[in-house]
């Protein structure tokens, strides 16, 4: 490799919205991006969100491809492995430079106290779900996922459990879809926001999206899953009637569409 393709490619990463995406894309693994996901992941506004691709694109740190509308950015982990051998080429003669250290994986440490502070599942106690494990998504998770989690706990009659969580997760989860759940008898013990990267290694078997912004920004699973997507009205700032529409709309559509995906009988 050559000094000044090196220079420009740590030049690149130099600046600090760059690096960050370009972190980004190499935690998200050949897949890839699209920009909307990025964007709002990082709260770029899309004219600097595309100045900061084209220059990676350039220097080559990533490529990008095209999926029928969209665009997807992917790390090119060849030329980041590359400039590692350039900056670690015949490093310290061969010996090891520094004493062997355990490595701190802060998302494994976030996830298992997202575990331990966890509530008890809207589930009833002591029951299996043969049906399989399912995944709500949104971006807040403060709203239409919530319902979604206790609906299909309850209506599937533990055959499923149902998880929920957000690419932007909100503080607590909206009264009015607390009220709108306690007006028809759902359980919503246990509901809380909760960042959807505390749950990417669990064994769930259908991920259902329920917002367009979480369609875009799904994150990448370490294996691939069957998904759905079913947008529903958001009901933030409009009155209780809004949330029980949304919670009727949802029982009506999706829990049926999840019973027939995981193949479960009605």
């Amino acid at each position: 490799m050559e000094i000044l393709n090196a220079a420009d490619r740590l030049a690149a990463l130099g600046h600090e919205s760059r690096l960050t995406i370009f972190r980004l894309l190499v935690e998200a693994g050949p897949a890839g991006l699209n920009p909307g996901g990025i964007g709002e992941r990082l709260a770029l506004p899309g004219p600097t969100l595309s100045f900061h691709l084209s220059h990676l694109a350039r220097v080559g740190l990533i490529g990008k491809r095209q999926e029928g509308r969209f665009i997807f950015y992917a790390a090119n982990y060849a030329a980041m492995d590359e400039l590692i051998a350039f900056l670690t080429a015949n490093c310290c003669g061969g010996a090891a430079c520094l004493p062997q250290t355990a490595q701190v994986d802060t998302v494994s440490k976030r996830r298992a106290k997202v575990a331990e502070q966890a509530p008890a599942s809207t589930s009833a106690p002591g029951t299996a779900a043969p049906g399989g494990k399912v995944l709500v998504l949104c971006t807040g998770n403060s709203c239409r996922s919530q319902m979604a989690e206790a609906l299909l706990n309850h209506d599937l009659g533990g055959r499923v459990h149902a998880s929920s969580a957000g690419t932007r997760p909100q503080a607590t989860v909206a009264a009015g879809a607390i009220e709108a759940l306690r007006l028809a008898g759902v359980p919503t013990e246990g509901l809380f926001p909760k960042d959807v990267d505390t749950l990417l290694e669990q064994p769930f078997d259908l991920v259902v999206t329920v917002c367009d912004n979480a369609r875009e920004a799904c994150p990448i699973f370490p294996r691939a899953l069957p998904t759905l997507h079913l947008p529903f009205h958001d009901p933030h700032g409009e009155p209780l009637q809004s949330f029980i529409r949304v919670r009727d709309d949802i029982r009506a559509r999706l829990v049926p569409a999840v019973r027939d995906a995981l193949g479960l009988k009605p």
